[in-house]
């Protein structure tokens, strides 16, 4: 998506959308922001050694001018402004610590994922094809863990589509927003997931194959993305799923897949959705109030994003907790740079 259409999509939320609630004060929209008393952990210094692979890898993205998509030729071209946003920072410090600080093959997975989202078509599925998927609420956005994640529900059991790619395209549209939602200083979301049955779905395991293209997309393209992932009602079915895709699953994100644990351990019980054990907050899914609400609030943290990206120099590496208005300044802006020059 261009900058320009990003900031078509602004305009501030209106209150009423955020924060609507039925007449028994249900909320039917999406949390703006974590509880005060969550708190992100302090990240680490770079060491020496990884500020200097660091430096090296930016050097690269600054010389890349074309997205080769080997797969979709006619979708090969110049650096968009929107990838330019993307590879931000801590973008690509992700992508060296899922390599282990390889430097080269950091920059081989920059560009085989700059390459995917274009063969994919990350940045034109739009709200509007995507909502049959989410009609019955079976993905929901809502609220922030104690670490200030943004917590990405997932309940199977409202499954309402056969199998096609549009829901793998959900999920992906899904994770994009709750990255748009992600506040300052916090980097990972946090997953919970109810295979809870109803009464029109009783086998809520995903097929291995559609499983297997999930993960796939999860560990390549999304890497270090995941914090926790909560998982209650686990039936035997999806028990025996788990099991035939775990050769699948990295160790590192194995080591966070909590079940049938205590939830208000990780998130504050009132903002934990009362459909899961201990949760307080009373949320009803009704699509016609929640998913424009959700489509708005991201529109405007984009087009913010953008208008400070911007205003910082259009730089390769910029700063994420700049562009989220946390940090007053960004990286330094080039030579000879002014907002004005931009704009001509």
């Amino acid at each position: 998506m261009s900058t320009s259409n990003v900031a078509a999509a602004s305009g501030s939320a209106e209150p009423s959308i955020l924060a609507e609630k039925n007449e028994a004060g249900v909320l039917k929209t999406p949390l703006a922001a974590p509880i005060s008393g969550s708190a992100v952990p302090e990240k680490p210094a770079l060491t020496a050694d990884q500020q200097s692979k660091y430096d090296w890898l930016l050097k690269q993205a600054k010389e890349w001018t074309e997205v080769q998509v080997q797969s979709a030729k006619e979708k090969s071209g110049p650096l968009t402004d929107s990838e330019k946003i993307w590879l931000t920072r801590e973008c690509l410090l992700r992508y060296l610590r899922a390599t282990k600080w390889h430097e080269k093959e950091s920059e081989k997975r920059l560009l085989e994922t700059l390459a995917w989202r274009r063969e994919y078509g990350v940045e034109e599925l739009t709200a509007d094809h995507i909502s049959p998927e989410n009609a019955t609420g079976k993905q929901i956005i809502l609220g922030y863990d104690k670490q200030s994640r943004p917590c990405h529900y997932l309940n199977p059991g409202r499954q309402n589509t056969d199998v096609s790619p549009r829901q793998v395209q959900h999920l992906v549209f899904m994770l994009e927003r709750v990255l748009e939602l992600m506040p300052a200083q916090q980097e990972t979301i946090s997953l919970l997931i109810n295979f809870k049955t109803s009464k029109n779905r009783s086998n809520t395991a995903p097929g291995i194959g559609q499983g297997r293209e999930v993960l796939h997309i999860l560990q390549t393209h999304y890497p270090e993305r995941l914090g926790r992932a909560m998982i209650i009602n686990v039936p035997f079915l999806v028990w025996g799923f788990f099991k035939l895709i775990t050769p699948f699953i990295d160790p590192l994100t194995r080591e966070k897949l909590k079940f049938n644990e205590d939830m208000t351990q990780y998130v504050p019980k009132e903002q934990l959705w009362m459909e899961y054990p201990g949760g307080e907050l009373q949320f009803e899914y009704d699509h016609d109030v929640y998913w424009p609400a959700l489509q708005k609030l991201c529109a405007e943290k984009r087009a913010e994003q953008v208008r400070r990206w911007e205003a910082g120099g259009r730089q390769i590496g910029e700063k994420e907790d700049y562009l989220k208005s946390h940090d007053a300044e960004g990286v330094s802006p080039p030579p000879g740079y002014t907002t004005e020059a931009s704009t001509n």
